[in-house]
């Protein structure tokens, strides 16, 4: 059987997008054959899918990187690269998939969403027989892909159940599934021998059936840390009721009324919201009390609670006694609570979060040859879909140039009119004109957001 893991860290990634090709075309007879570099491919997603045969997250214990393949670069001949293979990441139902650092959610795999894209690959480059014009014949340039997105991701399993059975260790927990489910949990006469959260299925007849957790052992402290408790009352989250299981008889010669008071503590250290759920308290082992002193136990126990809105039943888990009223009082809470599901709402949209294109843009000068080099993604990006060759293209290039201060550092490096800068693949000489730069007035202004009112970039048709 395997090691049951509820919690594991792991790094994912997209693949990046293939870079977009530079060719020209080559024939017998052609001398100079037209740009024919094709497209790259788009990068693989991660994806993230849930198993119904997992019931634990042991196969991410310890970590690793989960990449998705990168797009190939675009060929000769208008060749497109090759799209990269997606990588799918298997996760029992019920995983909470979170951003590691901040602890938010990204999804939660359960109550239909069976399957998610968590991140998508890299867009491909374009290749450069898309930069042809009718005065640049040859573009030398090709756009690169986008580049891979990479997260760590902080994986948390919480149980699905509708019920969830809680209690200090030795309490008859183990014993109650077994007797009202299909569930076979170890039972044994000692603390914590329920490691893992156990799960059984309620048949009841002409009512509805639910599924019941039982949760590890809680004891004082658990929601600092204590005993076994902390590494499992994630569990409890998603139930809709509790069943709080008491020993009546004080067999260990714990008080049950403040056994009940303690756990309720430490349900609301760890999280005020699951002591706002519906708890049902069985008062359990009522066959060993002595005769005569079962009801006025009981009693005592109603006394207390049954004011604060618990309703209390004595139980025998040996016997039988009282199990058959309890089930279905919890059947009908159930029906009366609705079938809304408890699931994690989204906090965080890596789509939104993450910067795919490193907005980093430098600016130097390169003593070799002499020209001022400026250099980043961001500026790969805007070169790919704008026409320097048409009058409305230079203008958004020149005004994409003063909006993100590129003018103003090749100033800081004392640059002087004529001499030249290169981005990427074009060449420019510098001259310090206001009026080639659109903006430069009023009337200018308005002029170019006209302009830009009516440009549209071609990435966007996608």
């Amino acid at each position: 059987m395997p090691e049951f893991v509820d919690r594991a860290r792991i790094f994912v990634s997209s693949g990046k997008g293939g870079d977009g090709h530079i060719s020209f075309h080559r024939e017998k007879f052609v001398a100079n054959g037209g740009p024919d570099g094709g497209d790259g491919g788009k990068g693989g997603d991660v994806i993230f899918k849930v198993d119904k045969g997992l019931n634990t997250l042991a196969d991410f214990h310890y970590g690793g990187k989960y990449k998705a393949q990168n797009g190939e670069e675009g060929g000769k001949k208008r060749c497109s690269g090759k799209k990269g293979s997606d990588i799918i990441i298997k996760v029992p139902e019920g995983t909470v998939i979170k951003e590691a650092k901040s602890g938010k959610v990204i999804a939660d795999m359960s109550k239909g969403n069976d399957e998610i894209v968590l991140l998508k690959g890299g867009r491909g480059g374009n290749g450069n027989m898309h930069y042809a014009t009718s005065t640049m014949q040859a573009p030398k340039y090709a756009q690169p892909g986008q580049p891979a997105k990479e997260l760590e991701l902080f994986l948390e399993l919480k149980v699905i159940a509708d019920v969830g059975l809680v209690g200090f260790p030795n309490v008859g927990k183990s014993t109650f599934l077994t007797k009202v489910s299909n569930a076979k949990p170890k039972v044994a006469n000692y603390h914590f021998t329920t490691l893992t959260p156990s799960l059984g299925v309620v048949d009841l007849n002409d009512a509805r059936g639910f599924v019941v957790a039982d949760i590890p052992g809680l004891i004082e402290g658990a929601a600092d840390g204590a005993g076994l408790g902390h590494e499992f009352l994630r569990h409890i989250e998603r139930t809709r009721v509790l069943i709080h299981v008491v020993d009546a008889a004080s067999t260990e010669g714990r008080d049950p009324i403040e056994d009940i008071r303690a756990i309720n503590t430490e349900l609301e250290k760890y999280n005020a919201d699951i002591t706002k759920k519906p708890q049902v308290i069985c008062a359990n082992k009522i066959d060993m009390l002595p005769e005569g002193e079962n009801d006025e136990a009981v009693q005592k126990i109603r006394d207390e609670f049954e004011p604060q809105g618990y309703k209390v039943f004595a139980v025998s888990t040996l016997t039988g006694k009282g199990l058959k009223e309890l089930l279905y009082y919890v059947s009908r809470t159930l029906d009366e609570l609705g079938e809304d599901p408890i699931v994690f709402e989204q906090e965080y949209d890596p789509e939104v979060e993450l910067v795919t294109v490193d907005e980093a843009i430098t600016v130097s000068y390169d003593s070799k040859a002499k020209e001022y080099v400026v250099e980043g993604p961001k500026i790969e990006k805007m070169l790919g879909y704008t026409n320097l060759d048409s009058e409305r293209g230079f203008a958004f290039f020149q005004q994409f140039l003063v909006d993100n201060g590129i003018l103003d550092e090749l100033e800081k490096l004392h640059i002087n009119e004529g001499d030249t800068v290169r981005l990427y693949g074009h060449s420019f000489e510098y001259y310090r004109n206001a009026d080639t730069v659109p903006g430069s007035d009023e009337e200018d202004d308005e002029d170019f957001d006209e302009d830009m009112d009516d440009y549209e970039d071609p990435q966007d048709e996608e």
